[in-house]
């Protein structure tokens, strides 16, 4: 029986760190790029959502939740331990960030870095919290 309330706990957890590691992304990695891409009219300077950074940190949150819900779910018949969070997190990254990504650095003209940074912001993001929802992760 999955314990509901460390899924949930594992969500917040996750999803604070991978919140963090976007940051880091986006304003540590990215930020140069945004701009040059800006500046050349390939990106909006603004969203065309005056709430986007709200609906995308929420966003951050349901995939922890995801990735926690399913660590708990497969522990069962991968067994407990971070080897299975890991397993989840990658194909939790890989569904996040891979096909949309691909897509934008074929038919967009920006730096393909970008949507390069994004995999990265994603694909490490779902592993990291995976990992976290894993170790916090405990059966009634």
């Amino acid at each position: 029986m999955v314990n509901s309330k460390r899924v949930w706990l594992g969500a917040l957890a996750g999803g604070v760190v991978w919140l963090l590691w976007g940051i880091a992304m986006n304003f540590g990695l990215l930020m140069s790029r945004y701009m040059t891409a800006q500046g050349q009219g390939f990106m909006l300077k603004t969203p065309r959502y005056p709430i986007f950074i709200l609906v995308w940190v929420v966003t951050l949150f349901v995939l922890a939740w995801v990735g926690s819900w399913l660590y708990a779910n497969v522990r069962a018949t991968l067994g407990p331990g971070p080897k299975t969070a890991l397993k989840v997190g990658l194909v939790l990254g890989f569904v996040a960030c891979f096909p949309v990504n691909f897509y934008v650095s074929a038919w967009v003209p920006f730096s393909r870095f970008i949507p390069l940074g994004w995999m990265f912001e994603l694909g490490v993001g779902a592993v990291l919290a995976t990992l976290v929802a894993g170790f916090l992760y405990r059966e009634k």
